[in-house]
């Protein structure tokens, strides 16, 4: 997604390093989260506790072997409910993604699909069965 971000031009990739404050007052650390350049304030920064103060656009969340299924919905869903417009949830486990969406509904895809960056991140394609 770095690569795809960076030479269209649409804003910042962020990895599982940057804490994001959302509004509800939790802070959450996506696996890959993307804000597009119209959010992002000029001259942009981390606020004094160290957390962008800011959802994302877009997040991924990757299932570990350890990671509760139900946890990681629940997340997503709280996501959603914060503002990201487009989360992709990887099950590796069951071989599978749940994208959650803005409206919010919940898509099931096989490891056979290709997902999309719909219109949050344009033009942005990812093969799942090269991650699973």
């Amino acid at each position: 997604m770095l690569s795809w971000v960076e030479s269209h031009n649409l804003g910042e990739v962020f990895s599982s390093s940057t804490g994001f404050k959302l509004p509800n007052g939790a802070i959450r650390s996506p696996d890959a989260a993307f804000i597009s350049k119209e959010r992002l304030p000029e001259g942009w920064d981390e606020g004094e506790d160290g957390f962008i103060n800011l959802a994302p656009d877009f997040i991924i969340e990757i299932r570990s072997k350890t990671d509760s299924l139900e946890t990681l919905k629940t997340k997503m869903e709280e996501y959603i409910a914060n503002g990201v417009r487009l989360g992709w949830l990887i099950d590796r486990k069951n071989r599978q993604a749940l994208v959650y969406r803005a409206d919010r509904t919940i898509t099931q895809y096989p490891a056979t699909a290709t997902l999309s960056g719909e219109d949050i991140v344009p033009g942005f394609m990812l093969v799942l069965g090269k991650l699973l």
